[in-house]
């Protein structure tokens, strides 16, 4: 943690993309990252700053906020007193499976415009369901709050619950036209090269342009420059491997970070928790 005032504790299922953290932070800055999944959040007490989708936004006590997969955002206390949060982080398949079994057939993906929701029934619901995640709640009644959490936030925040079922479509849109073509063929190139370093020349070969111009197309539709980009993929390959029971020396050499301590570090400043208490969540 990165003050004597910070603690966390963490939450996973073994079998689906559901996992929930219970943290309070005085001095933790968290690093500009995003999800692979939803991730539905409330404020307990205090206040947390954080930016995302070009903006600036607080949440205080009983708010809550709500970011789509891949949603970049940072975040800090918004003063020396520190905020208390419950976050729960839902993959998009889950989340997809879920309405489908409440509507009754296939739907698409909902989309949240904003990151921040000052509604005490959403807060509420968060809350019961956070409660039993880390409470060790049987698997009936985890489902069932599950359920009623994710058609209540839907229902009352989603701008629409028919998204397309991709999250690349959730990626909030920054420049269009050429520079979003520069910025998906880079994207595309760092996904299937994360764990290698391609040059700065070979990404402008790719997207037919100039370094800067890479740079620039890429932080306008992505949120983070491509380097930041690149470390998240590896990050998450390392929280996946971690949670398969890979030693972390050996998942610090397979996702390209120099050791264990460097993993540490980054892993760190991107989830708010180290990777030896994140395999140890249960």
């Amino acid at each position: 943690m990165s003050g004597a005032g910070d603690w966390a504790r963490y939450w996973r299922e073994r079998e689906r993309p559901l996992e929930a953290m219970h943290a309070h932070f005085e001095r933790h800055v968290y690093h500009r990252h995003s999800h692979d999944a939803y991730s539905f959040g409330v404020t307990e007490d205090g206040a947390q700053t954080f930016s995302c989708r070009g903006s600036r936004h607080t949440s205080a006590a009983g708010m809550v906020m709500a970011f789509n997969p891949d949603d970049p955002h940072d975040g800090h206390a918004t003063d020396a007193l520190g905020f208390t949060y419950r976050i729960v982080h839902i993959g998009p398949e889950l989340v997809s499976s879920v309405l489908t079994d409440i509507t009754g057939r296939p739907t698409g993906l909902p989309l949240f415009a904003d990151p921040v929701v000052n509604d005490p029934l959403l807060a509420g619901a968060l809350r019961d369901l956070h409660a039993a995640l880390l409470g060790g709640a049987g698997e009936l009644r985890r489902d069932e709050l599950l359920t009623a959490t994710i058609a209540a936030i839907v229902g009352r925040a989603a701008v629409t619950p028919l998204c397309p079922t991709s999250t690349r479509g959730l990626i909030s849109a920054g420049a269009g036209g050429r520079g979003a073509e520069v910025a998906w063929r880079v994207r595309e190139l760092i996904h299937d090269r994360f764990l290698d370093e391609p040059a700065p020349e070979e990404l402008a070969t790719v997207a037919g342009a100039s370094r800067f111009a890479v740079y620039r197309a890429f932080r306008a539709q992505y949120g983070m420059a491509p380097s930041d980009y690149q470390r998240q993929l590896r990050l998450r390959e390392a929280r996946r491997l971690i949670a398969a029971g890979i030693p972390l020396g050996q998942v610090a050499a397979e996702t390209g970070f120099a050791d264990q301590s460097h993993l540490t570090r980054w892993f760190t400043r991107y989830f708010g928790l180290t990777p030896g208490a994140y395999r140890e969540a249960s």
